[in-house]
């Protein structure tokens, strides 16, 4: 049913209402948590490097734009 699915939605409010809502209104605004002024908020919210993450991409010597391929 309907509201089966929205039971941990609701779980989630309860328990966490301040941190839910701010996912959830950043999920609304479609604001990206790696962008400059976000994520400097954040560090100071969390403290120092809390909420950093680092990716490693291979790029292989070929920029992000967009590539060719052929189909033989």
């Amino acid at each position: 049913m309907f509201l089966d699915e929205l039971k941990p939605l609701f779980q989630q409010l309860s328990q966490h209402p301040i941190s839910f809502m701010g996912g959830f209104v950043s999920g609304a605004l479609r604001l990206n948590l790696n962008d400059d002024p976000v994520k400097s908020w954040l560090n100071q919210q969390l403290g120092s490097n809390a909420n950093t993450s680092t990716t490693t991409q291979a790029h292989n010597g070929k920029s992000n734009g967009p590539q060719s391929i052929t189909i033989d």
